[in-house]
């Protein structure tokens, strides 16, 4: 049973990967400044960080999932059916490309399992505090700081445009746009091709949007990886250790991120919202701090809910910029991911026990 645990650990990871490491990195590929495998790329190495220094600084994270949800001293039987709860889930999310929270899916499945295994050893008078309202409050919390960055950045960039017109470094102030030192053009038979040298703003806003993904990434490495340990320990194999166990989980999350990826990356980058760059960048600033904050706190937030919210905090009080159909698909699945881990583990747990 221990050997099939671990097989269960390493899939839940692989699938946690490709459904979670491009949600730092999505906005890079939205904002169209790089391409999705590049940004799907820096993100899997940002995660693989994060995922490596995740026992030091989330040991909160592992105690929680340890014991805090479900008290008693675990058995293998036990594990697997909150893998198998967990994994199915996010593994058939990931297949219809839709972004949801391993979180919500282990913390479903740990309580569905639960109730069968040892019903008096369910928290569940410190579930609320501990888990329900961290993942609820973090999504508000993400549009909100996105939206008020979001505007802060759009006027730091309207305000260095502006500059620029009134210095005449633009093709606007009334010169050709050869005559001005920012602006360069090559001209043939048939077309003038204009460039424009971004302002130093502009640039800042680059290496930041560039700087944020990545501390999203490590921030999402910092936060789930523990869950997945946590779970995968109840049932070591023979010499293996936590850390072991952390080697294997940071491996097959970051090939699921590269292999697989691409499908929950496209439709955040593309289907949610269209992203400029500095909007970009506020977004993945609010999504780092936030989970990266609450993995330090063992505060189980959803980088799938926070990264969202914050994409989504872009549009600010302009509703109008979101994708609906995409809206309400990612509600539907975040509202069904609990129950259906509970479900799928309990069902798992009868079978095997």
């Amino acid at each position: 049973m221990e050997v099939f645990v671990l097989i269960l650990v390493v899939a839940l990871a692989a699938a946690n990967g490709a459904n979670d490491v491009p949600k730092g990195v999505a906005t890079l590929a939205g904002a169209g400044v790089t391409k999705l495998r590049t940004a799907i790329a820096w993100g899997t190495i940002a995660t693989v960080l994060g995922c490596l220094v995740s026992l030091t600084l989330a040991s909160k994270m592992t105690d929680l999932f340890s014991k805090g949800i479900v008290s008693a001293n675990p058995t293998p039987v036990f594990a697997a059916a909150v893998l198998i709860g967990t994994v199915v889930w996010v593994i058939l999310a990931t297949a219809f490309a839709l972004p949801v929270s391993t979180t919500h899916a282990l913390v479903g499945a740990l309580l569905g399992a639960g109730v069968l295994f040892a019903r008096d050893s369910v928290q569940w008078d410190g579930l609320l505090g501990k888990v329900v309202v961290p993942l609820l409050l973090s999504i508000l919390v993400a549009y909100a700081i996105s939206a008020v960055l979001g505007l802060i950045t759009r006027k730091l960039m309207a305000r260095s445009a502006g500059r620029r017109n009134e210095s005449g470094d633009s093709p606007v102030s009334g010169g050709t746009p050869a005559a001005t030192p920012a602006v360069t053009a090559t001209t043939t038979a048939a077309t003038v091709v204009t460039h424009v040298e971004p302002t130093r703003a502009q640039q800042a806003i680059g290496i930041g949007h560039w700087i944020t993904s990545g501390l999203a990434s490590f921030a999402r490495g910092l936060n789930d990886t523990p869950k997945i340990v946590a779970i995968g320990s109840f049932a070591l194999v023979g010499g293996m250790t936590t850390t072991t166990l952390l080697f294997a989980v940071t491996a097959a999350m970051a090939i699921g991120g590269l292999v697989a990826g691409s499908r929950v990356a496209d439709r955040l980058a593309y289907s949610v919202i269209k992203i400029p760059h500095a909007e970009g960048f506020a977004a993945n600033l609010t999504t780092a701090a936030l989970v990266g904050l609450g993995a330090m706190l063992g505060l189980p937030m959803s980088t799938t809910q926070v990264s969202a919210g914050a994409i989504s905090g872009i549009a600010a009080n302009d509703l109008s910029r979101l994708n609906k159909k995409t809206v309400r698909d990612l509600l539907i699945a975040w509202l069904l991911t609990p129950p259906v881990g509970a479900a799928v583990a309990a069902g798992a747990y009868l079978v095997l026990s």
